[in-house]
């Protein structure tokens, strides 16, 4: 197991001057968005809110999906989510307009800490490593974090190269100010043309960019294009089904739609949630012009069913990832593709919270790491 990050002291930073309050009004660019008609829901295998809000109806009384998750995320929930005067959907917070972003995530406090939790979810994936390619420490100069999210893989990997510049992009400003003297963050929308010159950088990290790039392969061009010769970059996404060998993720169970729906979800924002079953890390590292391209792929258990030790822990601290905000991954997705109320969402989360704390339900996803280097 990765050792856990320390938390560092979090700045509520300045309001965005593009920043307006526009409840109930969606986040940038989602507006020209109409929710699937029942038609095209039923086209798609989407089940409605309906079914849901039935579902919980009938177990009211059925209290056994609770687990140590159920308090971590209730301690959460009770926190503010205006400490941005961003554009808000459904009381969550997302970022103000900066070029043609369009993130589903929100970047309240209540998320910002989930994103926390996930960054040491992920380290655990790769067995406590921070990334995957060969770096040569004393060569490390230069390093670019793409979405760097809260920015905890920025700053412990400034800790783990102290001579290494690292800089960390995102659409929000909700990372730390108190960071080591070798990180700093940039707002910049990873679709966008980069700025940065040629040959800049000997790392450029990737993690978890599902639902948020429109062209991958413009992607991996511009990361080519700064790179240095000799440098790498490493691409580390999760695919967007939930998977079983054994029959347990049944259709039409609350897991099962979830694929569905964030398909859905990717068609709608033209940014794809099935980055691994389009293989769309290694199409385009390859278009791009890398070379000595590598790839690993990790099974991650839902929840703690599985009997070996390592893979379990793999999907517990999964597990708590996702329920740390499970209505915040959701909300965006599910009001834009479905037209659901915050109500009907809460319906739909808790049935995956229960199917995902079941033991008798064997599922599992895949992550996918990719690296390669740029010819010297």
């Amino acid at each position: 197991m990765g050792t856990t990050s320390p938390k560092s002291p979090r700045s509520t930073g300045p309001q965005s001057p593009k920043s307006k309050e526009a409840s109930p009004s969606p986040p940038p660019g989602a507006s020209v968005i109409e929710p699937l008609n029942t038609e095209e829901q039923q086209a798609a295998g989407l089940l409605p809110a309906a079914h849901w809000q039935q579902q919980a109806l009938a177990e009211e009384e059925d209290d056994d999906g609770s687990s140590i998750i159920t308090d971590f995320a209730s301690t959460t929930a009770s926190l503010s989510s205006s400490i941005f005067n961003y554009r808000t959907l459904h009381g969550r917070t997302y970022h103000g307009e900066i070029g043609n972003a369009e993130s589903w995530e929100p970047n309240d406090q209540r998320h910002v800490e989930a994103l926390d939790v996930l960054h040491h979810a992920l380290m655990v994936q790769l067995d406590g490593k921070l990334f995957l390619s060969p770096l040569n420490k004393e060569k490390v100069q230069k390093v670019l974090d793409i979405a760097t999210g809260s920015g905890l893989w920025a700053i412990d990997f400034a800790d783990e190269f102290p001579n290494a510049e690292v800089i960390g992009t995102d659409v929000s400003p909700i990372q730390p100010t108190w960071v080591p003297p070798n990180v700093k963050f940039e707002l910049d929308d990873c679709n966008a043309e980069w700025t940065y010159a040629d040959d800049t950088f000997d790392f450029i990290n990737m993690r978890q960019l599902v639902g948020i790039v429109d062209d991958w392969n413009k992607l991996f061009r511009n990361a080519f294009r700064c790179c240095k010769p000799g440098g790498y970059v490493e691409s580390m996404a999760s695919c967007v089904e939930f998977l079983s060998d054994d029959g347990s993720v049944k259709p039409g169970s609350a897991i099962d739609q979830w694929g569905k729906l964030f398909r859905e979800g990717g068609k709608k924002f033209g940014r794809s949630f099935a980055v691994y079953e389009e293989d769309l890390q290694r199409v385009g590292m390859e278009a791009a012009g890398f070379v000595d391209i590598e790839f690993k792929d990790i099974m991650c258990p839902l929840g703690v069913w599985h009997p070996d030790k390592k893979a379990a822990e793999r999907g517990l601290w999964y597990k708590l990832a996702g329920e740390a905000d499970l209505e915040g991954y959701l909300n965006y997705v599910a009001n834009v593709v479905m037209g659901w109320s915050p109500e009907e969402t809460k319906f739909f989360a808790a049935q995956v919270r229960k199917e995902w704390n079941d033991p008798k339900i064997h599922g599992y996803f895949w992550f996918r790491v990719v690296y390669g280097r740029k010819p010297e």
